[in-house]
C-alpha cells in the first residue's frame, strides 16, 4: 500500500496545515508537497520534497535553474513532476517581474532592470536584448540580440540596429546579465557600448543606458558614469 496524504495525521498534511496555518508554517519541503500532491508506494511526497531539495543543496535558486533531466535524477520525479516544479519557479520569477509594457515611457533605469531582473539574475549564459523606443521614450518591443559570451563579435552593430531601423525605433536601451553576478561593466562591456554607441549617432537612433543585471543589483552606464 502506498503512502497516502490523507492516511497522516491531520497536522502532517501539508495542504490542511497551509489552510489552517497559512502558507508561512510550511517547510520548503512541505509547500512543494502540496503543489505536486502524490509521491509514491515507496516514499511519501514530503520525502520526495526533501530528497529533492537535497539534491540540490537546500538551494532554491539552483533548483530554479534545474532542467528537467536534472530534477529527474532524484528518485520519484518523472516528466510530470518535473514540469510541475519548472512551473512554480516560472510563476515566481513572473510575479517577481515589475512589467514594462509596450507601450510604457522608459523613465529610469530602474524600470528596465525590474522588468529583467527574475528572468536573467541566475541565468547560466549571458543574454543581451535592445529594448526598442519611440520618440516619446515609449517601448515599442524587447529583442534577444544574442547569447553567449559578450564580445564585438557576437554582439555586431548590423544584428542590433537591424531590428532597431526596421521597428522605426528612435531609441534604445541595451541590457545583459553577468552570469557571476557581479554586474560591474567589464572591458569587453566597454568595447562593445562604444561601438553601438557610434552607430547609433550614425543610424541616428539615441542609445539611452545599457544596462547590466547581476544578482539583487545592477550597473547603469547612464546613471553611474560609464558613458
Amino acid at each position: 500500500m502506498g503512502f497516502r496524504v490523507k492516511d497522516w495525521p491531520r497536522e502532517d498534511r501539508p495542504r490542511e496545515k497551509l489552510l489552517e496555518k497559512g502558507p508561512g508554517a510550511l517547510s520548503v519541503a512541505e509547500l512543494l508537497a502540496v503543489v505536486l500532491r502524490n509521491g509514491s508506494r515507496q516514499e511519501g511526497v514530503v520525502e520526495q520534497c526533501r530528497s529533492l531539495l537535497r539534491r540540490f543543496e537546500h538551494d532554491l535558486h539552483r533548483l530554479g535553474r534545474a532542467t528537467v533531466a536534472e530534477i529527474r535524477e532524484t528518485r520519484g520525479f518523472g516528466p510530470v513532476k518535473a514540469a510541475q516544479i519548472l512551473a512554480v519557479f516560472e510563476l515566481a520569477r513572473r510575479y517577481g517581474e515589475v512589467e514594462f509594457r509596450p507601450g510604457a515611457a522608459f523613465r529610469s533605469s530602474f524600470d528596465v532592470y525590474a522588468h529583467f531582473r527574475e528572468r536573467l539574475a541566475h541565468e547560466k549564459r549571458e543574454r543581451f536584448y535592445a529594448v526598442l523606443l519611440d520618440n516619446k521614450n515609449q517601448k515599442i518591443r524587447e529583442i534577444l540580440v544574442s547569447e553567449g559570451s559578450l564580445t564585438a563579435s557576437l554582439v555586431h552593430p548590423r544584428d542590433v540596429f537591424a531590428p532597431v531601423v526596421r521597428e522605426s525605433a528612435a531609441a534604445v536601451v541595451f541590457v545583459h546579465n553577468h552570469p557571476s553576478g557581479d554586474p560591474t561593466p567589464s572591458p569587453e562591456d566597454l568595447e562593445v557600448t562604444r561601438r553601438l554607441r557610434q552607430v547609433g549617432e550614425l543610424v541616428g537612433v539615441r542609445v539611452l543606458d545599457h544596462i547590466v543585471v547581476g544578482r539583487g543589483r545592477y550597473v547603469s552606464f547612464a546613471e553611474h558614469g560609464y558613458w
